[in-house]
């Protein structure tokens, strides 16, 4: 049963005001992507409603998009699963994602400036600590911050809104991965953020396509373990 597989308090508070067909697929987004609904289980409508607090109507609405998007399978007389991505999905999304972090690494490091570096810092020590304590959820979380961060300093609109539309999908791919990239992760956020800080286009962009690389080859590898 769903009540049997979500972590205590994994589920989101409903804010309002807002469409609730919208919060509601927000709600359902987020526990996707943080697993807290993991890949192939089954979503009942009326479940879902209950942990909601709201009607069937808007959680029916809600898979239904999430259906169009990819991240939840309507079977017919089954009902609705939380997709299964497969290693090619995987490889495509991460691949896409090395060509736009490393653009946004260059682009951060031609025009960095002291207020980005020490918020990049902190993350990094956020991330750092939150490795050191074994909390995943947090770690993958702040690896979502430090890169949008990034993308935030490159200052190019279209392509950060284009990374908008993978952002999703990369914490759900990285968080399996999270607990094993573990301390060497943010050893190359250190690294990224020494290339920014120096204004060193080129070591950002192969530092920026190195880290993101090993995101992906780890990714795949666990499906070997």
């Amino acid at each position: 049963m769903l009540s049997a597989g979500l972590p205590q308090g994994a589920v989101p508070k409903l804010e309002r005001p807002g469409p609730l067909r919208e919060r509601v697929y927000e709600a359902l987004l987020e526990l996707i992507t943080t697993r807290a609904l993991r890949p192939g289980q089954h979503l009942v409508e009326s479940e879902l409603a209950g942990h909601l607090g709201v009607s069937r109507q808007p959680v029916r609405e809600a898979l239904q998009r999430l259906n169009t998007e990819g991240w939840v399978d309507l079977r017919p007389a089954q009902g609705a699963f939380v997709h299964e991505p497969t290693e090619a999905e995987a490889d495509q999304l991460l691949s896409v994602r090395t060509l736009l972090e490393a653009e946004a690494a260059r682009l951060a490091a031609a025009d960095s400036a002291k207020a980005g570096i020490i918020t990049l810092e902190a993350l990094c020590a956020k991330g750092e600590q939150a490795v050191a304590e074994d909390d995943v959820d947090l770690a993958a979380a702040t690896n979502a911050e430090f890169h949008a961060k990034i993308m935030e300093l490159a200052g190019n609109a279209v392509l950060a809104e284009l990374a908008a539309q993978v952002d999703r999908r990369v914490r759900w791919y990285y968080t399996p991965v999270a607990r094993q990239r573990g301390k060497q992760s943010w050893i190359e956020h250190r690294e990224l953020i020494a290339a920014i800080s120096a204004r060193d286009e080129q070591r950002a962009t192969e530092v920026m396509r190195a880290h993101t690389e090993h995101t992906r080859t780890t990714y795949h590898e666990r499906a070997q373990t």
